[in-house]
């Protein structure tokens, strides 16, 4: 089987994430060490034992997401499976810098201190309450592009992330992103609701965030990934560390294009992908754009254990 190693986004998170990994595997603990040496404070004490509303502020959500998903794969090390044994690499949207650190694109403490730049930086752009993002169900990626920009109105309004063939996420101004739900309910939607996150991430508002992410990025070395990343800005593999580089940047404002970044996979023989990490929202996803490709989640020390049955 072709295989795929697919990292997660943010709201993933719970409290609690990756501790059995860590007590488990010793490799998996010196990750979230690293992470925490890396930004000078107990990320791995919030993640364990502390409040969801504090873990899931964007800065924290971030790394804290990267530092599990690195903790599972070190854990899969320990067990005799490799980062080389995967074809692909992606992640949706910070997953991407997981699945980066992962093919040794990026230093574990160099991705840790980007992401922490890059949730404050997402804050920091637009102030509370002036964007919104919603979930629009039923409709396809097309249907959802023209329902955004009837709803713009002199506003941003962007497909932002598209997941699978019936879930398409609208990024923007908040009134702009309202008038989208209401438009899609009159389009046959399925279901459209308004988001519970802090910012609306992957549209033109994000452009003061995608500034500083290009200087951040400047200032880090970045390698060849030991297996193609496929991008979300792209949905199609690239090795190059420059090109690297500027779609990293391009992915602050631009479409998670996940549906197609799967589709892709699946044309070059991908036939299984491995969810390492918190939750199983991709391997949900990836079901519902691929019924063929068989998915397994890996966050806990019992995942791994399954994988040796």
């Amino acid at each position: 089987m072709t295989r795929a190693f697919v990292f997660p986004g943010q709201g993933a998170q719970t409290i609690g994430m990756g501790k059995a990994l860590a007590e488990a595997y010793p490799a998996a603990k010196a990750i979230f060490d690293e992470v925490d040496e890396a930004l000078g404070e107990k990320l791995s004490s919030l993640i364990w034992d502390g409040e969801i509303e504090a873990l899931t502020l964007t800065q924290n959500a971030q790394p804290a997401l990267m530092a599990t998903s690195l903790a599972a794969l070190r854990a899969l090390e320990a067990e005799g499976y490799a980062v080389t044994d995967a074809a692909f690499v992606a992640g949706h949207s910070l997953g991407e810098y997981s699945a980066l650190a992962a093919a040794g694109s990026l230093s574990i403490g160099d991705t840790a201190r980007l992401l922490r730049i890059r949730g404050e930086a997402m804050q920091k752009a637009v102030p509370v309450g002036v964007g919104a993002m919603a979930a629009l169900l039923g409709l396809d990626f097309e249907a959802v592009k023209e329902i955004a920009e009837e709803a713009a109105q002199g506003q941003v309004c962007q497909a932002a992330n598209d997941n699978d063939p019936g879930q398409v996420v609208v990024s923007g101004h908040k009134e702009a992103v309202e008038r989208a739900v209401e438009i899609a309910k009159g389009k046959g939607a399925k279901r459209a609701v308004l988001l519970p996150v802090s910012a609306p991430f992957h549209c033109a508002l994000m452009g003061p965030a995608a500034d500083v992410m290009a200087e951040a990025l400047d200032n880090v070395d970045i390698n060849a990934p030991v297996v193609p990343l496929v991008a979300n800005v792209r949905a199609a593999a690239v090795t190059d560390p420059a090109t690297i580089r500027s779609l990293l940047v391009e992915q602050v404002t631009g479409s998670v294009r996940w549906r197609e970044s799967v589709g892709y996979m699946a044309a070059q023989g991908v036939t299984e992908m491995w969810e390492i990490g918190a939750g199983k929202a991709l391997s949900g996803m990836v079901r519902r754009i691929d019924k063929s490709i068989a998915c397994t989640a890996i966050g806990t020390p019992e995942d791994i254990a399954k994988l040796k049955e």
